[in-house]
Parts: structure tokens; C-alpha cells; sequence
């Protein structure tokens, strides 16, 4: 599915989403309520400009739309790691992205994200993970970090990282794989809008993670550690 089609379903009543090369942003109207979308496509590494030029619309949604919902439609296939994007500071930039959609959730907007195509490493910890809620397309393809890069940095053989992502999602991609972890919390598939319009009327909070993971097998540990944690400091 292409991105205009996929405004179209979203939004049947209508909507005044600009396109800027790869990037886009603008609002449509689901169910008679507006909604901010910001976006890329063409599976777009994020550079300084990217970022920078997202971050900035959601600060100018914060302060002309208050408390108005955000969609974050991801297409990326993560940071982009030119020489010359590293020496700029492209973490700072990921950084400056990501507090702007935590301060638009603390400004009271409901941030809901769709991975649409493919999502990978930075740009999408930064931006579709930042979201109250993750959906996905049941086509979509999500990866945070490939498993030979994954033994590199933590130092354990890929041998031993492909035997644990057989049978454990936290080690392998594929949209399937997030699902069961709670980091998708469901597949979109008919209409789109009554998706959306329903994913609006969701409690925003990030604990659903840990119960979603929990009950559907894929993280057993967090969602009781996390308890342990809370119920010792509270001693």
C-alpha cells in the first residue's frame, strides 16, 4: 500500500497532509475529529534534518492544537549513518525528536504510531516506540537491531543469538515477534479509520506494554520485575 492510499483509508472524510520529498505532515478528520500526522515514506533513513524538521511540528502542534491527537505514521529504515550526519550529532537530534513527543503526551495528546512499512534501529525507537500506543500493518516489517550487529555490541556469539531467537521474540525481528512482546498492540487490517478512531479512545499508558507482553508470552519477566521494583522502593 502507498502512503496516499493509505491517508485515504485512514481518513475517508478528508485530509491536509503536505508532502515534503519523503517527509509529510498536516491533519486529517477521523470521525469527525482532527488528528496531526506527521510521517515518512520510502522506508527514509532520519537525518538532522529529518528530525529536527518532525520535532518542530510537533512543538508547533503542541502550541496550536492543544491536547489535539498525533499519529505517527514510521517508514524508516532507522538513523542515517553517514560520517558527516555522526559528527553533527545525529544522536542529540533522535534525542531532541523524542522529548518533543514525550512533552506533547505530558501536554495531554494522545500520540498513536503505525509502523506502515518498514521500521528499524533509531528512527523508530525515537519516534513509532515513543507513541502511548504502536499498531502495525499486518504487511509491516519491524527490527531494532540485526542479530550480527546485536553480537557485536553485546559480545555474544551469533551462533547462541539465533539459537535464542527461535524461540524468543525479544531476539528476533518480524512484526509477529513485537506483537507477542506488547510493543505492537495490534494488527490494523479492513477499515482503518474505525482503527484509528478506536485506538484514539484507548487508555494512553505504557504499563499496557508490560501486561500485553506478559499475557501473550513474549516478555514473562518485565511486567514482574517491574512490580518487584515498585513494591521495594515503596519498602
Amino acid at each position: 500500500m502507498d502512503i496516499r492510499t493509505l491517508l485515504e483509508r485512514l481518513f475517508p472524510a478528508g485530509h491536509s497532509v503536505a508532502f515534503e520529498d519523503t517527509y509529510f505532515h498536516g491533519s486529517g478528520t477521523c470521525r469527525g475529529a482532527a488528528v496531526a500526522v506527521l510521517g515518512t515514506s520510502e522506508e527514509v533513513e532520519i537525518g538532522v534534518e529529518l528530525a529536527l524538521a518532525m520535532a518542530h511540528d510537533v512543538l508547533d502542534v503542541i502550541r496550536t492544537a492543544p491536547q489535539r491527537p498525533i499519529l505517527l505514521l514510521v517508514a524508516t529504515t532507522g538513523q542515517r549513518l553517514s560520517r558527516r550526519d555522526e559528527m553533527l550529532g545525529i544522536n542529540a537530534y533522535l534525542a531532541h525528536l523524542a522529548k518533543t513527543i514525550d512533552l506533547a503526551k505530558r501536554m495531554g495528546h494522545p500520540v498513536v504510531s503505525l509502523v506502515w512499512s518498514r521500521a528499524v534501529s533509531g528512527g523508530f525507537l525515537a519516534t513509532g516506540l515513543l507513541a502511548d500506543l504502536c499498531f502495525a500493518l499486518p504487511e509491516a516489517e519491524i527490527g531494532v537491531m540485526n542479530l550480527p550487529a546485536m553480537a557485536r555490541i553485546t559480545k555474544i556469539p551469533l551462533e547462541r543469538l539465533e539459537s535464542l531467537s527461535a524461540t524468543s521474540p525479544v531476539f528476533a525481528p518480524g512484526v509477529a515477534n513485537y506483537l507477542r512482546m506488547g510493543a505492537v498492540e495490534e494488527l490494523w487490517e479492513g477499515d482503518l479509520e474505525a482503527h484509528l478512531d478506536g485506538a484514539l479512545r484507548l487508555p494512553s499508558t505504557r504499563e499496557r506494554r508490560r501486561v500485553l507482553g506478559d499475557s501473550r508470552g513474549g516478555r514473562q519477566l518485565a511486567r514482574s520485575v517491574a512490580e518487584r521494583v515498585r513494591s521495594d522502593a515503596r519498602g
